[in-house]
């Protein structure tokens, strides 16, 4: 009898149904070559859960994710659902939770250049040639999930007739949320090429003081053996365009890492071809790195390689599948290599005839399969 994996599926917004329709495939076909039956179920979450439950994240979307042995999302948000008013629930705020409730306190992130591609960066080639590093983003602490509060002060009004509005966000981070993280970061060095780039501000904030001091005492104590560095963000910022192919492991907060990935993700030329894993210490939940693209949903050109990408992480991470995930990526690379484009990854030389839609492109990846 195969073994039988349970996953819940949030199609989300925008793009989402229709990228998360190709992963869907890409599922049954691995299923079929690896003698795996995948099992999914399609949940509300973000926007269209906000139409049709009034809030971002249902109670009955949780429950089935708790109940899954694997979480797989498209993608959430779109200016239907733009809003500055603090008690109106936004898309993102489904995201934010259901991390939040998982426990996946872990982003993973891997940013590689597929070697068709390269020309699509906005860097030169010589910059962008070996770049392969994994971006460790902490997900559940810092300034998303601080105190946060909007004041109204008619007695302190400001010079110009400014009203005495005033807000305030918090930064804390708990010494349990460094440690963690930065294991993490150091075990995946230890499987890849041995360094981790630790980045915070410690040269302005006491939570980046804290957070340089815990990852250095961890690497002394219990990982020795990986090369450390610290990098202040803005000087990461920069050495992400400068020399890319420098870093392995980056390890960071939550909105520095929010920052700094999707700034690392423009090195490979399209946020269309990257995936991620968030992780915690049960269920996972995999995602493409790009947003929901509300300008073309529906039109059946959105890039699901990054959905199918991170099938691949899926299979890599939670049901330890590495032979299937190695497969999914030999069928990207294979399907690249042959020149198989959609429209955000293809270029003046591009042969009208191998820009591919959501489903062609789907199909040639399940062919190669």
């Amino acid at each position: 009898m195969s073994e039988t994996y349970r996953i819940c599926t949030l199609p989300g917004d925008g793009i989402g149904p229709e990228i998360i329709a190709e992963g869907k495939r890409v599922l049954a076909a691995v299923g079929e070559r690896h003698g795996v039956t995948f099992s999914c179920e399609d949940h509300l979450i973000g926007g269209s859960a906000i139409d049709a439950r009034g809030t971002a994240l249902p109670d009955e979307t949780l429950e089935a994710a708790r109940a899954a042995d694997a979480v797989l999302l498209a993608s959430v948000g779109g200016p239907k659902w733009d809003t500055t008013d603090p008690a109106a629930p936004r898309p993102e705020q489904g995201l934010l939770a259901i991390r939040k409730e998982l426990g996946l306190y872990t982003n993973l992130r891997p940013v590689q250049i597929f070697a068709a591609l390269a020309d699509a960066s906005t860097l030169r080639p010589e910059v962008v040639d070996g770049v392969d590093m994994m971006i460790v983003r902490e997900l559940t602490g810092g300034l998303y999930f601080g105190r946060r509060e909007r004041l109204y002060d008619e007695e302190g009004a400001g010079p110009g007739g400014a009203s005495g509005q005033r807000a305030y966000d918090t930064l804390e981070y708990r010494e349990y949320e460094v440690d963690r993280i930065a294991r993490q970061a150091f075990e995946a060095a230890r499987k890849r090429r041995g360094k981790v780039s630790s980045v915070d501000k410690a040269n302005v904030l006491e939570t980046s003081r804290m957070w340089r001091e815990l990852v250095h005492r961890i690497h002394d104590e219990d990982y020795p053996d990986v090369e450390l560095e610290d990098v202040l963000v803005d000087n990461a910022a920069m050495q992400l365009i400068n020399r890319p192919a420098d870093f392995d492991v980056v390890v960071t907060e939550n909105m520095f890492g929010d920052i700094l990935s999707d700034e690392a993700a423009q090195i490979t030329g399209s946020l269309g071809m990257l995936a991620s894993a968030s992780l915690g210490d049960g269920v996972a939940l995999y995602e493409p790195s790009h947003g929901s693209a509300p300008d073309i949903a529906g039109k059946g050109i959105a890039n699901p390689l990054a959905q199918i990408l991170s099938v691949e992480m899926m299979l890599r991470y939670s049901f330890d599948m590495g032979e299937a995930a190695d497969d999914v990526r030999r069928a990207v690379t294979a399907v690249l290599d042959e020149g198989w484009r959609t429209a955000d990854i293809a270029d003046e030389s591009t042969p009208a005839d191998r820009v591919l839609g959501t489903r062609a492109m789907g199909d040639q990846v399940v062919a190669h399969l």
